[in-house]
């Protein structure tokens, strides 16, 4: 495990934050303030205040890490300890299939958020796609004690969850080359997502 963990680290971790800090650069707000839940080690986040420094970014997650690169606070995963319209976007970077209910999780970033909400996260509607982003969860995640209860959902579902908590798509694209050959032909083809949410 450890070295599957050391090769995910070297070969395909630097590139994916590097082609996320570019998408997601381009779905935030002009200016204001993001809330990034699930913020991890910050590092995605550091990066993104790099490319946007005219926004101000501060984060919050379950498992606070050590030497996290952004201001940061822990919450219970469900609640977002924030005032309603407190912040001018939500950002949710492979976070919402680890929750216990996505859907509490996006109400409550419809309630904290003036502006939009940006997601990054999964498609369970290609070929094995189950088994592929399981092992993609466990070889990221498990040896940083994140839950694991790979809750994946189809496009519609993600759809019919955004309209529920009374979000309207702006943008959603699954076309980016988030991984280097030959790890995209495993674990590419059209297994994530971005989207930008508006409030309707």
């Amino acid at each position: 495990m450890k070295l599957l963990a050391d090769l995910h680290e070297r070969r395909v971790h630097a590139r994916r934050v590097r082609v996320l800090t570019r998408e997601i650069a381009r779905m935030l707000p002009e200016h204001g303030t993001v809330l990034d839940v699930g913020c991890g080690d910050g590092l995605l986040t550091s990066l993104l205040a790099e490319a946007r420094p005219e926004l101000r970014f501060f984060g919050l997650d379950v498992l606070m890490r050590s030497g996290a690169r952004l201001p940061a606070c822990r919450f219970d995963g469900r609640h977002l300890p924030l005032a309603d319209a407190s912040v001018d976007a939500v950002l949710f970077v492979d976070v919402l299939h680890h929750a216990a209910s996505i859907g509490d999780l996006l109400a409550e970033a419809r309630r904290v958020t003036r502006g939009s909400v940006v997601i990054k996260d999964h498609l369970l509607d290609p070929p094995l796609a189950g088994p592929r982003l399981r092992f993609m969860d466990y070889v990221g995640n498990a040896r940083h004690g994140v839950a694991l209860p790979y809750h994946y959902l189809r496009k519609v579902q993600w759809m019919a969850a955004f309209a529920a908590a009374g979000l309207t798509v702006a943008q959603f694209t699954s076309d980016f080359a988030l991984y280097p050959r030959p790890a995209a032909w495993l674990f590419g083809g059209g297994l994530h997502f971005l989207a930008q949410l508006r409030l309707r």
